[in-house]
């Protein structure tokens, strides 16, 4: 699989192991905003659920050692509805994809998705079957679909960044759980109409043909940029400088999409580091492009780089 190829050193001492599942997620339920919490071990039950969900389950046919797990994090942040057992919620995502050679790990996914609603009982199994996204009860399935969706997304942000459209069987995946998503009393984010950044647009804008160049833009940054940083510092640094460049022309020819700001998320810091140490030309380009590529991190990369 995709990090055997590149770690093929680190492989054979892991042999006996490499049917590891593929996310090392860590969960946490925060109940801060619900009213008069009577059982809070329901919620450690569910924290504990979507832990398993997530962790001891195979999202994909391929080989992982425990090395190579994708490291994430989810953060569901309840809040009190009407309906009992019944939860609106915000989910917070984020992943991180290891630099080769080094022991950093740069910002995939940092993404919050605040159309989260689903009706939990505790002990209630957390179901998923991919062939059949939408249970009886859309309000229950919804959170298994969600959750199923962004771990597909992850792996699949993840493989794009070691080959070429390597994501695109797992965007595809993503993409059929949008296809047949829950529907039920508030259950949103998964149309077009439900507004223009949500889980529709995210794996749409991966897939659409039109915005193909991102799938470049991923490789890459992280492969062909980030990854040779070990080798040629400034090698690396104008691989970077280019991918903002195609990025400015992909925000010039397709204005507001989703894809575009979803990639910067995280990256404000890690960017910052990567050009002050840049040759004098490579920090003026990166100046130049960076805030208007980044706007709500811009006056970090004005301060930093001048």
């Amino acid at each position: 699989m995709r990090k055997i190829i590149l770690f093929a050193g680190m492989l054979f001492a892991y042999l006996p192991l490499v049917h590891a599942q593929e996310l090392n997620a860590k969960v946490t339920v925060v109940t801060t905003r619900l009213n008069n919490v009577v059982n809070k071990n329901a919620f450690m039950t569910l924290q504990t659920a979507i832990t398993n969900f997530l962790n001891n389950r195979k999202w994909t046919k391929d080989a992982f050692a425990p090395n190579e797990k994708i490291e994430c994090n989810f953060l569901l942040n309840l809040e009190q509805t009407s309906e009992i057992n019944v939860y609106n919620a915000s989910l917070t995502i984020q992943a991180a994809r290891p630099v080769f050679n080094t022991s950093y790990l740069s910002p995939l996914v940092n993404y919050k998705d605040d159309n989260v609603i689903f009706k939990y009982v505790e002990f209630q199994q957390l179901e998923f079957n991919e062939n059949r996204v939408s249970g009886n009860d859309g309000l229950v399935s919804n959170l298994t679909a969600i959750l199923a969706y962004y771990a597909n997304m992850i792996i699949a942000f993840d493989y794009a960044s070691f080959s070429l459209h390597g994501g695109d069987p797992y965007f595809l995946k993503a993409q059929n759980i949008v296809n047949n998503a829950p529907d039920g009393r508030g259950v949103s984010g998964w149309k077009a109409f439900d507004g223009i950044r949500n889980r529709y647009w995210l794996v749409e804008n991966m897939l659409n043909t039109r915005y193909s160049v991102m799938n470049d833009v991923y490789y890459n940054y992280y492969r062909l940029g980030m990854d040779k940083f070990y080798e040629d510092e400034n090698v690396a640094r104008t691989e970077i400088l280019n991918v903002l460049t195609m990025l400015d022309k992909y925000n010039t020819e397709n204005p507001n999409t989703m894809i575009n700001q979803f990639f910067f998320q995280g990256k404000g810091n890690e960017l910052v580091n990567i050009f002050t140490k840049a040759l004098p030309q490579d920090k003026a380009r990166a100046l130049e492009l960076l805030p208007k590529l980044d706007i709500t991190n811009a006056g970090k990369y004005t301060e930093a780089l001048k």
